[in-house]
């Protein structure tokens, strides 16, 4: 009797993704060893578009077509949906306009097994600037760098810069973790959901780029409404642990002060970047921005990456 081959759910969500869903479905039906070294279960969740996404999702007989009952106004209530139904041994969620690369399955199947959730590098395609960008991290082994339980976790709760990528896109997860679900009051925020997955976990990076996101410098990073909306519910998220992490957490929410900081000067608030100054941490980056909010803003801005 051969052994049973693992089986992936592949969780997509969509709202008028006409332009790109096909892209995304093609590169996932089409992975290195499907069938022979892995099965897939994959679930498309159409939140209630306006165009004809549901109509080329419902041509490949390999996607299981699902429609929310009414727009919610983010992806986060098809990503519970799916999870409601994910069969697989390990699950990944992908967004519309993303694009797998062929190996992006057969690279991470190694690792099942060896930790609840894996992650990887991915290549960024900026359409606004023609640009092409890896983001990878450096392998202290053959491929991949292992992390030890609550490494990561500690990293996202300190909000510190570098460690495991961590991005939506590049996560698979065990089955087991399949309780944990987004949040659906905003419908698309994810941060408390990162937080709990990989809290009490150990986990796996595989140092390559395994599927391709597409920018066009329009996203919600630059979004006020949206920025104001997550620094509240993400300092809400971290006091949650404020118990058993304190010191952590005061981290994590200086450090997301400091970040609404250095939005409101990118976009020449100044007296709300001061504002938010004044309630992160107090140190030479802070101080000198603090001062240039005065003086030189418009320079700094120019000639430098605040949000490095």
């Amino acid at each position: 009797m051969s052994a049973k081959i693992p089986e992936i759910t592949v969780i997509i969500t969509a709202y008028n993704a006409k332009d790109t869903i096909a892209r995304l479905i093609d590169s996932i039906v089409n992975q290195d060893g499907l069938n022979q070294l892995f099965r897939l279960q994959i679930i498309a969740v159409d939140d209630c578009s306006t165009d004809n996404t549901a109509a080329i999702i419902q041509t490949y007989p390999q996607v299981n077509y699902l429609k929310t009952e009414r727009n919610s106004g983010g992806p986060n209530k098809g990503r519970n949906i799916g999870l409601s139904m994910a069969t697989g041994d390990y699950i990944c969620i992908v967004d519309h306009d993303d694009e797998w690369h062929k190996n992006r399955i057969h690279q991470v199947l190694p690792f099942f097994g060896k930790a609840s959730v894996i992650t990887s590098g991915f290549t960024v395609k900026n359409s606004r600037t023609n640009s092409i960008t890896q983001r990878v991290n450096k392998p202290e082994k053959s491929n991949y760098n292992y992390f030890d339980t609550n490494v990561t976790f500690i990293q996202k709760l300190k909000r510190n810069f570098g460690g495991q990528i961590t991005y939506l896109g590049s996560i698979v997860f065990s089955n087991e973790l399949k309780h944990i679900r987004f949040e659906e009051i905003h419908g698309m925020v994810d941060f408390d959901w990162i937080l709990k997955l990989f809290h009490h976990q150990n986990s796996i990076e595989v140092c390559e780029p395994l599927y391709t996101r597409y920018v066009n410098g329009e996203n919600l990073s630059l979004n006020e409404k949206y920025r104001l909306l997550e620094c509240d519910f993400n300092v809400s998220e971290l006091k949650t642990y404020q118990k058993e992490y304190p010191n952590e957490v005061i981290d994590g929410i200086k450090k997301t002060y400091g970040s609404m900081g250095r939005y409101y000067y990118v976009i020449g608030d100044m007296e709300k970047s001061r504002n938010y100054f004044k309630l992160s941490h107090l140190n030479y980056k802070t101080v000198f921005y603090y001062i240039t909010t005065y003086f030189g803003a418009k320079f700094i801005t120019k000639n430098f990456n605040i949000f490095g």
